[in-house]
């Protein structure tokens, strides 16, 4: 999400057979140290993270996401123990100690890749027995104070007690990378939420007008009702009647055209299926309580009229 281009590499499975001309497929691949995933909230599925000791004794284990450990081995758990490396490694596996949960890499939009964690530095993958040490690297920190200009300035102090000639870049909460992968998306789902509130207002307008205008065009008519012994709140319930079936009607053809058109829809949804029911059963409720409201207020009128001039109006 934060627009470094990503690392994939051919990760093969010890136990799995390739043959002479097959391809193992790309995966993503990172490079961390203990604490990481502890840091960003990445759940442990099964396993263990790796420790300082892990790294300062070079030990030859991997960390692999939950995905990944599913379509080599089935499951999370099954995945411990087994040896994994790439297409490069001749042979030198790291034993899996740890699976984490899927992390969706490149924003909400797009699914989450099968990932590989590396230790951030010990023997090389893909020259065993030399050091290999990641040369650029991004620190996370977990703060209550992320964000504020006093917390970046002990961040750079820090720094700079080790090294003086270093400087701090990139620096943003991770709320701050989150935001601007949903930039697009968001905009487009206020609009959309923009355009909603619109329709919905001009229909209630709509409705209001309609049963307003339908309870003056009928005054000789209510007048009449009202001199047989009509009560008004009989006539009340005639006019709300109207207006909902004008409503229903909307709302069946509404919900038609949504059903037709989740497609469009899907890729701005994230967590929640285009046909979620929860929704479907949600907005109707809404829609009916908001045009029985817009019918009522107009239907009030009937109240006002009065028998006697209406009759001799006739």
């Amino acid at each position: 999400m934060e627009g470094t281009p990503a690392n994939w590499d051919a990760i093969l499975a010890e136990d799995k057979t390739y043959t002479a001309i097959e391809i193992p497929p790309l995966r993503l691949f990172k490079n961390v140290s203990p604490g990481f995933f502890k840091t960003l909230g990445t759940r442990l599925a099964a396993g263990r993270d790796y420790t300082w000791t892990d790294l300062y004794s070079r030990r030859p284990v991997a960390i692999i996401s939950e995905n990944l450990a599913r379509e080599l081995w089935g499951s999370a758990p099954a995945a411990l123990g087994k040896r994994v490396g790439t297409g490069l490694s001749s042979g030198h596996w790291r034993e899996v100690i740890g699976v984490v949960q899927d992390v969706r890499d490149n924003g909400v939009r797009e699914a989450a890749p099968a990932t590989v964690y590396w230790a951030s530095f010990g023997d090389s993958l893909y020259s065993p027995r030399q050091l290999e040490v990641a040369r650029t690297v991004t620190f996370t920190i977990r703060t209550g104070r992320a964000g504020t200009e006093s917390f970046l300035t002990l961040a750079s102090q820090a720094v700079w007690s080790v090294n003086a000639s270093l400087s701090l870049a990139s620096v943003r909460t991770m709320q701050d990378i989150y935001n601007r992968s949903l930039g697009r998306t968001s905009f487009t789902l206020v609009m959309l939420g923009l355009a909603g509130a619109m329709a919905l207002v001009l229909g209630l307008v709509g409705i209001y007008g309609v049963i307003s205008y339908a309870v003056s065009q009928r005054r000789r008519e209510i007048g009449i009702r009202l001199a047989l012994g009509a009560q008004p709140s009989e006539l009340r319930r005639m006019f709300v009647r109207h207006g909902l079936v004008l409503a229903a009607t909307g709302v069946a053809i509404g919900m038609g055209a949504a059903v037709a058109l989740t497609g469009l829809m899907s890729s701005l949804l994230f967590g929640i299926s285009p046909l979620d029911p929860m929704t479907y059963a949600a907005v109707p409720i809404v829609l009916i309580v908001a045009a029985m409201l817009a019918s009522y207020l107009p239907a009030r009128r009937v109240s006002a009229v009065d028998p006697v001039e209406a009759l001799k109006a006739e």
